[in-house]
């Protein structure tokens, strides 16, 4: 029988008390107020995706014969351009090579120090019109699952860093060959690619044999627990001294946007980002007063924030896809489309799923468990309200609680 809302939000409130009083809090999930400890500005570093579109162009340099630079400029999605250096470079046989150094800043990653290059040649096939073949060498992973922004089958070399690189090719080839048609083939890889692959998502992704080339700023921004909690904490200070009495969280820059898009009369003010924070964020603006809070999230992040993350970075783990699918079951009905959704490789996937069979009220489920997780935090005070937007930032779903009552859906 499928579950009533109440049931489900009781069930909901116990496995987020069982997990408060099982797991031990990671440093990040420190909640004390305490100001940043003083030290020296964290450098900023820049992305796989940018590293690849630099390799591009300068082995375009090589490949054209024309004297490579030791420092290229690469220009960044979010406008403005980076300086990135070469580390070698040269030609060999027809084609054009270079490889750079990935260089992750003051946060960086598993890739950090990775060797990431290109070979570009010359496309010798007749075709009536400009082109750039893109593929992966070694190191750089394959798609083998459907759910990711790159179709099965494909590099995993994802959509912004594809633009980089025919950019980066462009920019050289216009200044060295200008009024010739650009026909370039590209072939992007990253020494020891595959091992440094094993020490990241990519296997429980379905991508083998090599890291994802990724990005959507180009660049690496250093990252602090306790800085981010103070910038939080800040904002929510500013606000409150503004005379704003509702606040509008979103997980980023992304969501952040969507929700101003629907809440066009707030303030700039009680607009605040705050990452991978739940908890915090909501505890911080309970305690301080506010007496409504929205709450917006991608399907993705509103499905951990459901699921009782308080804390929602991937490196906490996953969204248990195989719990949305016993959700879905209980509120369908349908095993065919529980099985399919517990079997997805990704949020994106399943909420395709779900879609696809207009199952809005597997929907409703996430964001009535997301409202009781939110409740949880930010205590009984304020009002919450939260809208759980898809992938293209439409509202999927809008519910309200009320002090702790059972949430009303919006229309």
């Amino acid at each position: 029988m499928p579950l009533t809302l109440i049931t489900f939000q009781k069930q909901i409130v116990t496995r987020l008390k069982a997990i408060a009083k099982k797991n031990l809090p990671a440093p990040e999930d420190d909640e004390s107020l305490r100001p940043p400890r003083p030290r020296k500005e964290l450098r900023q570093g820049f992305a796989t995706g940018t590293a690849a579109a630099a390799a591009a162009q300068g082995a375009l340099y090589e490949l054209l014969a024309h004297p490579c630079p030791d420092e290229v400029q690469v220009t960044l999605p979010g406008g403005g351009s980076l300086n990135v250096s070469l580390n070698r470079h040269g030609r060999h046989d027809v084609r054009g090579e270079a490889v750079v150094v990935k260089d992750g800043g003051d946060d960086p990653d598993v890739t950090n120090g990775a060797e990431i290059g290109a070979r570009v040649w010359r496309l010798e096939s007749p075709g009536a019109g400009e082109d750039i073949v893109l593929s992966g060498g070694d190191g750089v992973g394959r798609v083998t699952k459907p759910g990711l922004p790159v179709a099965v089958g494909e590099p995993a070399i994802n959509p912004v860093p594809r633009r980089m690189i025919r950019l980066a090719l462009r920019q050289v080839w216009d200044a060295i060959c200008p009024g010739k048609p650009l026909r370039l083939g590209v072939e992007i890889f990253v020494e020891r690619g595959e091992e440094l692959a094993r020490h990241t998502l990519n296997p429980r992704l379905g991508i083998v044999g090599g890291i994802s080339i990724l990005g959507t700023t180009g660049l690496v921004k250093p990252f602090s627990h306790q800085a981010y909690r103070a910038t939080i904490a800040s904002s929510l200070r500013v606000a409150r001294a503004s005379g704003v009495k509702y606040i509008g969280f979103s997980t980023g820059g992304k969501s952040e946007e969507h929700l101003k898009a629907l809440l066009p009369a707030l303030p700039e003010e009680a607009f605040i980002q705050m990452g991978d924070y739940v908890r915090f964020a909501l505890k911080v603006a309970g305690h301080m007063g506010f007496s409504e809070i929205f709450t917006g999230a991608f399907f993705g992040k509103a499905v951990k924030m459901a699921q009782g993350f308080g804390h929602t970075h991937a490196s906490r783990g996953l969204a248990d896809l195989k719990e949305l699918g016993r959700w879905t079951l209980n509120v369908t009905g349908d095993a065919a489309l529980a099985q399919a959704v517990a079997g997805s490789n990704t949020a994106r996937q399943a909420l395709e799923i779900l879609t696809e069979a207009r199952a809005g009220r597997v929907v409703a489920h996430v964001g009535a468990a997301m409202l009781a997780a939110l409740r949880q935090y930010a205590g009984p005070g304020p009002e919450l309200v939260a809208v759980i937007l898809d992938f293209s930032g439409q509202p999927l779903w809008w519910g309200k609680n009320y002090g702790g009552m059972q949430p009303q859906v919006l229309p």
